[in-house]
């Protein structure tokens, strides 16, 4: 155990009067004379035998906490380490386990650059799905739920049990890793241990180290099996040590919940955390749509649920049939999601859909893992065109853009270079002042419309 050794000057009481006040003037001006180095020194070329100066043969005063020397980052890291470990003792974890997660743990710097390292350029959704959910993928989850292949019975199991298709689990399996091809090359130690010292997220960190620790208290994996991401992310389909503490199952029956080594637990547990998140069997993940004319797009947020009945009667029909009658598939509490504005594809979405956004949040991954199944079970991919003409905004962009529709009186929140829901339902609330389509989609051309509106002359 580390600790840091600090020089430390008693204060005296400066109280009015006496010799308190006289005790206190001498204090200070003693503490004066530390904080500056001796004006003599020994030059570098003078041997320690050739006769030393009056500065070097007297005793240099000691530091003052005001010109201690810096500690190495280093050194600050092994103080918080220290500090945590007595804080996870107290939390009941084993001296053997903290022993083999934190007596080798290490400050990664990479890490902390990835962490604060936020992309200037946004990627757009149509780029983001021909990747995540590509042909090449498409065809790789088919085989791997085909007959022969070992993935197959653990992934069916799963779906017996708990309701989820084995399409979506081996999709989220292909979105995550690759189908268990990349599971990532850092000790999920080093890395909650970096992240929490860092102080960027500190307390999420924390939690998740801690989290991270019982799980090797457990018996489940040993600390240097422990691989995961960077963010601390780990096994097939990459759960937090939270998570894992949550629905992590142990599906294979072998006393120890291995979502590395055992297709098994890792479709069983994957399958649980869906569960519980709220998937509902037999309601399909999503279906695409064609909206009616003059469908007003604010009705396009999350918040805003109907089933699938209502909006029939609004005149939300199927993308792949034009029949009148044709007729959306059951689904209660969806949404209508527009990923692209008004001119991309749309779709209907409901409570698998925000279950899949459990996993996570962002709504192109979960038209990745729904779309993916989709063509697993030998569906159609995405049919309607994507603007892909349309620029999409730079962060600082985005910021502008934000800066401008709070300087016209339209509360977009922070600039922060993020088009969240604050920004969107403010660019709404501008198009429809403007008499455009109010569909609250970023881009290139609403930034270039918004500016021109700003630089306009008042009347």
């Amino acid at each position: 155990m580390l600790r840091s050794v600090t020089s430390r000057i008693p204060v005296p009481s400066l109280v009015p009067g006496g010799r308190s006040r006289a005790w206190g003037l001498l204090w200070l001006l003693a503490l004066a004379g530390c904080a500056h180095e001796p004006s003599a020194s020994v030059p570098p070329s003078q041997s320690a035998d050739s006769g030393l100066t009056q500065a070097a043969e007297a005793p240099a005063p000691p530091a003052s906490p005001e010109t201690s020397p810096p500690l190495s980052t280093e050194a600050r890291f092994a103080q918080w380490l220290s500090g945590f470990r007595l804080a996870a003792e107290r939390a009941g974890i084993r001296e053997a386990t903290l022993s083999s997660a934190l007596d080798t743990a290490q400050l990664q710097s990479r890490i902390i650059r990835n962490d604060r390292n936020q992309g200037e350029y946004v990627r757009p959704v149509w780029a983001y799905l021909d990747s995540a959910a590509s042909p090449l993928r498409v065809r790789i989850g088919r085989a791997r739920l085909a007959d022969t292949a070992p993935s197959a019975p653990a992934a069916q199991a799963a779906q017996a049990r708990h309701g989820v298709p084995a399409s979506v689990l081996v999709a989220i399996w292909g979105i995550e890793t690759s189908f268990g091809s990349h599971l990532g090359d850092v000790r999920v130690i080093d890395a909650l241990a970096t992240l929490a010292f860092d102080g960027r997220r500190e307390a999420w960190a924390r939690q998740e180290l801690m989290a991270a620790l019982r799980i090797i208290d457990q018996g489940d994996i040993d600390a240097e099996h422990m691989i995961g991401s960077w963010a601390g992310a780990m096994g097939q389909t990459q759960f937090m040590p939270s998570t894992f503490l949550a629905h992590a199952v142990d599906a294979d029956g072998d006393g120890r919940r291995d979502l590395w080594g055992s297709l098994d637990d890792v479709m069983g547990s994957t399958a649980n955390y869906l569960q519980h998140s709220g998937w509902v069997a037999g309601e399909p993940c999503l279906t695409e749509v064609r909206l009616p004319s003059g469908f007003d797009p604010a009705l396009a947020e999350s918040d805003i649920r109907r089933d699938a009945s209502a909006w029939a009667q609004a005149g939300v029909r199927p993308v792949d049939n034009t029949a009148p009658t044709a007729a959306l598939p059951a689904m209660h509490d969806a949404s209508i999601l527009l990923p692209a504005g008004l001119q991309g594809p749309a779709f209907m979405v409901g409570r698998n859909f925000r279950a899949v956004l459990h996993y996570n949040r962002a709504n192109s991954y979960a038209l990745a893992v729904c779309l993916l199944a989709q063509q697993i079970d030998g569906g159609p991919g995405v049919q309607a065109p994507w603007p892909r003409d349309q620029r999409l905004l730079t962060r600082s962009e985005v910021m502008t853009l934000q800066s401008q529709l709070n300087a016209l009186g339209f509360d977009a929140g922070e600039a922060d270079g993020v088009a969240g829901p604050a920004t969107r339902k403010a660019l709404r609330a501008w198009q429809r002042q403007q008499g455009l389509p109010a569909d609250g989609f970023v881009n290139a051309e609403v930034l270039g419309r918004l500016t021109a509106s700003n630089e306009a002359p008042a009347p």
